[in-house]
């Protein structure tokens, strides 16, 4: 089946599938291995990217709720000012506690200049939801609960990026509430928030041209910070299979985790196609490259199959006027040196067999010629033995007068058909040399016929093959004639191209079979001697001289009367 599909291909089918195939199986080996060499170098180059920013927004975030929590230490009981803060809340002289005010402001406004990553700044007391020494006006909303957990001990609880306190700040802060450790005063608490956005520059959603969204979970698991809250709301449970240093594929992005020292996690997320993006941009290249090598390849084929199919093309025109007999139509190179040899080769084979064809046709056509001469050297002698037994005949019954008119006409005769220039005459010519040969026949038979002779003047002039015209009378005088018989000799033109030439007797008619065998050339039981010769003359020297031009045709009755029409094509007028 296979060989058999093989065949039909024609060859510009071949060359297609040789040249994609040729092109497509390096491109593909080629693609696949860059593929999974790029795949393996892109994403290495990636996950290092992000695993390398990770650790520093984790070192950042660690960092900066170091620095929270050293400075709400400065805040409490046993850092700097938590002994003014205490002797502050416990004093009753008025003037005594406006200095301590004016101290502690002081002192505050100390630490928040010499700590320019910090916010807002207060003393919350807890009970009466009372707030003391802060340096920034407080939303009215503000909520304790309401806010992320990030991580909670027993004094102090860090808080994960929220929506700032400051009534001046909407950014995102990271904060710290600490009991204040006031003796006898438990209710006193430090609150103290990044400044101005400090938390989202530490959470800055970049990485190498990538989209990245940030989550950070607490120690319990729990979101309480994110991105992305359409896939990762805060307060649900993060994936425990992500480990850290390892990416993890979950809900269409890439996951990647690093834990804090104090038990939270910083997470990275990364959409697959934004992962995905450089391996798409070279798979792009690579595709755009194939085309090209493809289309390149195309073309290749396509100049190839040019460079084969076109000679090809003319060779096929050439072998098909060679099957047409047009020998002399010209050759056309192809600008390729090998196929212009093989045209030149096909050229002298072709101009070969056209000599060898003419040299052939000279000799059909020289065999025909000598059939011809044969057949009139069978006739003229038939018909000059007869005319000399004639003359002897008179000469023995008539005077000298008739002997003498006999011998003249039969001169006149013997002269036109044995003339050796050529075999072409004049229809006047040939009319001339029957009247001769009639006036001979009228002497030698014994019976009376009478000649009717009608012959076109306009067309006297036109060259016929010599001696047509008295095979066909003889045939009727010999054959069919009778007493009192008449015999119409007609010469007419036809059309503006053909001559017709027609002998009518009303003597014994043929039957269709006797007109049959005379037309091919069988002579069958009929043993009359001369039967048909003069025929097949006429025959062969029409096909000789017109070949399928001219037409040969009888129409006899039994009951009497035979008509021998000729039909040739017009020549020009003699000399």
């Amino acid at each position: 089946m296979n060989r058999s599909l093989l065949t039909r291909l024609s060859l510009k089918k071949r060359l297609l599938i040789i040249i994609l195939t040729s092109s497509l199986i390096p491109l593909a080996l080629i693609g696949t291995l860059s593929y999974y060499k790029m795949y393996s170098m892109l994403d290495n180059k990636i996950e290092s990217g992000v695993q390398n920013n990770l650790q520093q927004v984790e070192l950042s975030l660690e960092n900066t709720l170091s620095n929270l929590n050293h400075v709400t230490q400065q805040l409490a009981f046993n850092g700097s000012i938590g002994q003014d803060l205490q002797n502050y809340l416990d004093t009753a002289d008025v003037y005594e506690k406006s200095r301590l005010e004016k101290e502690l402001v002081n002192e505050l406004n100390i630490i928040n200049f010499a700590n320019p990553s910090i916010g807002l700044t207060f003393y919350y007391f807890k009970n009466d939801h009372r707030f003391l020494f802060e340096n920034f006006p407080i939303k009215k909303d503000f909520d304790l609960d309401s806010l992320p957990i990030l991580q909670q001990y027993d004094s102090i609880t860090y808080y994960g990026p929220h929506k700032a306190s400051n009534r001046f700040d909407d950014n995102n802060v990271i904060s710290v509430f600490r009991q204040a450790n006031i003796p006898d005063r438990d209710d006193v608490y430090v609150y103290i928030e990044t400044g101005f956005k400090f938390a989202e520059k530490i959470l800055e959603s970049s990485q190498d041209g990538m989209q990245v969204d940030h989550l950070i979970v607490n120690d319990q698991g729990l979101v309480s910070y994110s991105e992305n809250p359409a896939d990762f709301p805060v307060g649900t449970m993060y994936p425990d299979e992500n480990v850290p240093g390892k990416s993890l594929k979950h809900k269409g992005y890439y996951l990647f985790r690093n834990v804090s020292n104090q038990g939270w996690s910083v997470v990275s997320v990364i959409p697959q196609s934004e992962y995905s993006k450089e391996i798409s941009e070279w798979i792009k290249q690579f595709a755009g490259f194939s085309l090209l090598s493809i289309a390149v390849s195309l073309l290749l084929g396509w100049l190839l199959w040019r460079m084969v199919y076109v000679p090809l093309t003319k060779f096929n025109k050439e072998i098909m006027q060679l099957t047409n007999k047009n020998f002399h139509s010209e050759i056309k190179t192809s600008q390729i040196p090998e196929f212009d040899h093989l045209l030149h080769q096909f050229w002298n084979m072709r101009r070969r067999i056209w000599e060898l064809l003419a040299e052939v046709e000279q000799k059909e056509k020289r065999k025909a010629d000598l059939e011809v001469e044969k057949l009139m050297y069978q006739i003229n002698p038939h018909f000059l033995y007869n005319t000399l037994d004639t003359v002897c005949w008179l000469a023995r019954l008539n005077g000298q007068d008739e002997i003498d008119g006999l011998v003249t006409s039969l001169n006149k005769l013997l002269h036109y058909n044995l003339d050796k220039q050529g075999q072409e005459t004049t229809i006047r010519q040939e009319i001339g040399a029957l009247r001769e040969y009639l006036n001979l026949q009228q002497i030698r038979y014994d019976f009376r016929f009478g000649v009717e002779i009608d012959a076109d003047a306009t067309i006297e002039n036109l060259d016929i093959p010599k001696f047509i015209l008295q095979p066909l009378v003889e045939n009727a005088l010999y054959h069919g004639l009778g007493d009192d018989g008449v015999i119409q000799v007609r010469v007419s033109l036809e059309g503006s191209s053909h001559v017709v030439l027609s002998v009518t007797d009303n003597g014994i008619g043929l039957s269709g079979e006797t007109i049959h065998k005379l037309l091919h050339n069988e002579r069958g039981e009929n043993k009359k001697m001369g039967f048909g010769i003069g025929i097949n003359y006429v025959k062969r020297v029409l096909s000789s001289r017109y070949g399928s031009e001219a037409v040969i045709q009888m129409k006899s009755n039994e009951s009497g009367g035979t008509t021998v029409l000729l039909r040739i094509p017009l020549q020009k007028a003699g000399v």
